[in-house]
Protein backbone atom coordinates (compact mmCIF):
# COMPACT_ATOMS: atom_id res chain seq x y z
CA UNK A 1 0.00 0.00 0.00
CA UNK A 2 1.29 3.15 -0.97
CA UNK A 3 1.52 6.03 1.49
CA UNK A 4 0.60 9.61 1.19
CA UNK A 5 3.56 10.91 0.80
CA UNK A 6 4.15 8.50 -2.12
CA UNK A 7 1.03 9.38 -4.13
CA UNK A 8 1.79 13.24 -3.83
CA UNK A 9 5.00 12.63 -5.33
CA UNK A 10 3.39 10.28 -8.00
CA UNK A 11 1.13 13.59 -9.05
CA UNK A 12 3.82 15.56 -9.52
CA UNK A 13 5.74 13.58 -11.68
CA UNK A 14 2.85 12.58 -13.74
CA UNK A 15 2.13 16.80 -13.83
CA UNK A 16 5.36 17.21 -15.42
CA UNK A 17 6.89 16.62 -18.67
CA UNK A 18 10.27 14.60 -19.18
CA UNK A 19 12.36 17.36 -18.14
CA UNK A 20 10.12 18.10 -14.76
CA UNK A 21 8.58 21.29 -15.62
CA UNK A 22 5.14 21.43 -14.64
CA UNK A 23 3.16 20.22 -17.63
CA UNK A 24 0.66 23.12 -18.87
CA UNK A 25 2.92 26.53 -17.34
CA UNK A 26 4.77 28.59 -19.34
CA UNK A 27 8.78 29.09 -18.23
CA UNK A 28 9.40 32.41 -17.57
CA UNK A 29 12.75 34.71 -18.28
CA UNK A 30 12.39 34.60 -14.33
CA UNK A 31 12.48 31.03 -14.22
CA UNK A 32 14.14 30.06 -16.88
CA UNK A 33 17.63 32.10 -15.31
CA UNK A 34 17.23 29.79 -12.36
CA UNK A 35 18.26 27.11 -14.30
CA UNK A 36 20.54 28.02 -17.02
CA UNK A 37 22.31 31.53 -15.10
CA UNK A 38 21.69 35.13 -16.92
CA UNK A 39 22.52 35.38 -20.60
CA UNK A 40 24.82 38.34 -21.07
CA UNK A 41 24.34 41.74 -23.03
CA UNK A 42 28.09 42.85 -24.61
CA UNK A 43 27.56 46.56 -25.39
CA UNK A 44 29.12 45.50 -29.16
CA UNK A 45 26.08 43.07 -30.61
CA UNK A 46 22.57 43.96 -31.61
CA UNK A 47 21.13 41.59 -28.75
CA UNK A 48 22.35 38.68 -26.40
CA UNK A 49 24.71 36.64 -26.21
CA UNK A 50 25.56 33.87 -24.32
CA UNK A 51 28.94 33.34 -22.54
CA UNK A 52 31.16 29.93 -20.83
CA UNK A 53 34.57 30.28 -19.58
CA UNK A 54 37.00 29.97 -22.21
CA UNK A 55 39.27 28.16 -19.14
CA UNK A 56 37.42 25.17 -20.46
CA UNK A 57 37.25 25.22 -24.17
CA UNK A 58 38.22 22.40 -25.70
CA UNK A 59 40.54 23.34 -28.22
CA UNK A 60 41.05 26.55 -27.71
CA UNK A 61 42.72 25.35 -24.11
CA UNK A 62 45.36 23.63 -26.11
CA UNK A 63 46.24 26.06 -28.46
CA UNK A 64 46.63 28.89 -26.15
CA UNK A 65 49.79 27.41 -25.40
CA UNK A 66 51.23 28.16 -29.24
CA UNK A 67 52.47 30.96 -30.15
CA UNK A 68 51.02 32.89 -32.55
CA UNK A 69 47.70 31.09 -32.42
CA UNK A 70 44.34 33.29 -32.25
CA UNK A 71 43.68 31.53 -28.49
CA UNK A 72 47.50 32.75 -27.46
CA UNK A 73 45.89 35.88 -26.89
CA UNK A 74 42.52 35.46 -25.85
CA UNK A 75 40.25 38.34 -25.42
CA UNK A 76 38.06 36.23 -23.17
CA UNK A 77 41.17 35.46 -20.54
CA UNK A 78 41.95 38.92 -19.44
CA UNK A 79 40.05 42.51 -19.26
CA UNK A 80 36.74 42.41 -17.55
CA UNK A 81 36.55 38.23 -18.11
CA UNK A 82 39.20 38.63 -15.31
CA UNK A 83 38.89 42.12 -13.81
CA UNK A 84 35.21 41.21 -11.84
CA UNK A 85 34.81 37.13 -9.96
CA UNK A 86 31.75 37.40 -10.67
CA UNK A 87 31.79 37.24 -14.13
CA UNK A 88 33.76 34.13 -14.15
CA UNK A 89 31.66 32.51 -11.90
CA UNK A 90 28.28 33.44 -13.93
CA UNK A 91 30.25 31.73 -16.29
CA UNK A 92 30.92 28.69 -14.77
CA UNK A 93 27.20 28.44 -13.69
CA UNK A 94 26.31 28.50 -17.13
CA UNK A 95 28.77 25.36 -17.33
CA UNK A 96 26.72 23.30 -15.45
CA UNK A 97 23.55 24.26 -16.54
CA UNK A 98 24.29 22.83 -19.94
CA UNK A 99 23.92 19.00 -17.86
CA UNK A 100 20.44 20.32 -16.75
CA UNK A 101 17.49 18.32 -18.84
CA UNK A 102 15.13 21.86 -18.27
CA UNK A 103 18.18 23.36 -20.17
CA UNK A 104 16.42 23.88 -23.76
CA UNK A 105 13.53 25.01 -23.23
CA UNK A 106 15.16 27.61 -20.00
CA UNK A 107 17.53 29.02 -22.99
CA UNK A 108 14.26 29.26 -25.55
CA UNK A 109 12.48 30.87 -23.32
CA UNK A 110 15.19 34.01 -22.92
CA UNK A 111 16.90 33.95 -26.29
CA UNK A 112 13.36 34.08 -28.28
CA UNK A 113 13.37 37.76 -27.08
CA UNK A 114 15.97 38.51 -29.17
CA UNK A 115 16.42 39.02 -32.70
CA UNK A 116 19.85 38.46 -33.03
CA UNK A 117 22.10 36.11 -30.76
CA UNK A 118 25.25 34.92 -30.61
CA UNK A 119 26.65 31.54 -29.09
CA UNK A 120 29.69 32.03 -27.29
CA UNK A 121 30.99 35.51 -26.61
CA UNK A 122 33.37 33.68 -24.96
CA UNK A 123 33.79 29.29 -24.38
CA UNK A 124 32.97 27.14 -26.95
CA UNK A 125 30.10 24.33 -27.77
CA UNK A 126 31.88 21.29 -25.38
CA UNK A 127 30.38 18.36 -26.79
CA UNK A 128 27.87 16.55 -29.56
CA UNK A 129 25.23 16.65 -26.32
CA UNK A 130 26.33 20.10 -26.53
CA UNK A 131 25.77 20.99 -30.32
CA UNK A 132 22.64 19.21 -29.93
CA UNK A 133 20.66 21.35 -27.81
CA UNK A 134 22.00 24.27 -29.40
CA UNK A 135 20.43 22.92 -32.38
CA UNK A 136 17.11 22.41 -30.58
CA UNK A 137 17.11 26.10 -29.31
CA UNK A 138 17.83 27.71 -32.45
CA UNK A 139 14.66 25.39 -34.14
CA UNK A 140 12.66 26.66 -31.28
CA UNK A 141 13.20 29.86 -31.72
CA UNK A 142 13.02 30.50 -35.41
CA UNK A 143 12.44 33.97 -35.62
CA UNK A 144 15.96 34.40 -33.78
CA UNK A 145 18.78 34.69 -35.95
CA UNK A 146 21.77 32.90 -34.47
CA UNK A 147 25.34 33.34 -34.71
CA UNK A 148 27.90 30.66 -33.60
CA UNK A 149 31.62 30.79 -34.12
CA UNK A 150 33.94 27.82 -32.87
CA UNK A 151 37.20 26.67 -33.37
CA UNK A 152 35.75 22.78 -32.72
CA UNK A 153 36.70 21.58 -36.01
CA UNK A 154 34.34 18.06 -35.51
CA UNK A 155 31.21 19.88 -35.56
CA UNK A 156 31.45 19.84 -39.78
CA UNK A 157 30.53 16.94 -39.28
CA UNK A 158 27.19 17.77 -37.74
CA UNK A 159 26.23 20.53 -40.03
CA UNK A 160 23.61 18.59 -42.38
CA UNK A 161 21.21 18.34 -39.34
CA UNK A 162 21.57 22.59 -38.14
CA UNK A 163 19.20 24.72 -38.43
CA UNK A 164 18.71 27.54 -41.31
CA UNK A 165 18.64 30.10 -38.73
CA UNK A 166 21.72 29.19 -37.34
CA UNK A 167 25.41 30.67 -38.86
CA UNK A 168 28.12 28.54 -37.78
CA UNK A 169 31.06 30.04 -38.69
CA UNK A 170 34.37 27.80 -38.13
CA UNK A 171 37.56 30.15 -36.34
CA UNK A 172 40.96 28.71 -38.19
CA UNK A 173 43.60 28.43 -34.92
CA UNK A 174 46.16 30.75 -36.32
CA UNK A 175 46.36 34.37 -37.40
CA UNK A 176 46.02 35.51 -40.77
CA UNK A 177 44.91 31.76 -41.63
CA UNK A 178 41.83 31.51 -43.51
CA UNK A 179 39.58 28.10 -44.27
CA UNK A 180 37.42 27.43 -47.14
CA UNK A 181 36.41 24.32 -46.64
CA UNK A 182 33.61 25.30 -44.06
CA UNK A 183 30.57 27.31 -45.76
CA UNK A 184 30.86 29.92 -43.29
CA UNK A 185 34.04 30.66 -41.38
CA UNK A 186 35.99 33.84 -39.75
CA UNK A 187 39.50 34.70 -39.52
CA UNK A 188 41.61 37.20 -37.39
CA UNK A 189 44.02 39.82 -39.46
CA UNK A 190 46.68 41.86 -39.01
CA UNK A 191 45.42 44.32 -41.08
CA UNK A 192 42.43 44.98 -43.45
CA UNK A 193 39.55 43.37 -41.69
CA UNK A 194 36.23 43.59 -42.48
CA UNK A 195 34.21 43.70 -38.77
CA UNK A 196 33.98 47.70 -39.14
CA UNK A 197 33.28 47.51 -35.12
CA UNK A 198 36.63 48.91 -34.82
CA UNK A 199 36.36 51.93 -36.66
CA UNK A 200 32.44 52.38 -34.69
CA UNK A 201 33.36 52.57 -31.42
CA UNK A 202 33.57 49.15 -30.67
CA UNK A 203 30.28 48.29 -31.63
CA UNK A 204 28.50 46.31 -34.65
CA UNK A 205 26.00 49.13 -35.69
CA UNK A 206 23.92 48.47 -38.55
CA UNK A 207 26.18 45.53 -39.78
CA UNK A 208 24.69 41.67 -39.57
CA UNK A 209 27.51 40.27 -41.47
CA UNK A 210 28.51 37.78 -38.89
CA UNK A 211 24.70 36.08 -38.77
CA UNK A 212 24.64 36.42 -42.43
CA UNK A 213 25.19 33.11 -44.47
CA UNK A 214 25.60 34.87 -47.66
CA UNK A 215 29.03 36.25 -46.25
CA UNK A 216 31.61 33.25 -46.53
CA UNK A 217 34.36 34.96 -44.52
CA UNK A 218 34.50 37.61 -41.60
CA UNK A 219 37.80 38.91 -40.40
CA UNK A 220 38.37 40.48 -37.26
CA UNK A 221 41.54 42.85 -36.67
CA UNK A 222 44.00 41.16 -33.55
CA UNK A 223 43.15 42.19 -30.46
Amino acid sequence: MQTKEALKIMKVKESCHPTGWPAGRTMKVKDAKEITGSLTRTSKMPGLSYSLPAWECKTGSKLRKIKGSVCASCYALKGNYTRYKAIKAAQYVRLKAIEDARWVEAMTAQVKRSTYFRWHDAGDVQDLDHLKKIYAVCEATPGTRHWMPTREAWVKDHLDSKPDNLVIRFSPPMIGQRNDTWPNSSMVVEKDATCPAPSQGGKCGDCRQCWDPAVKVVSYGKH
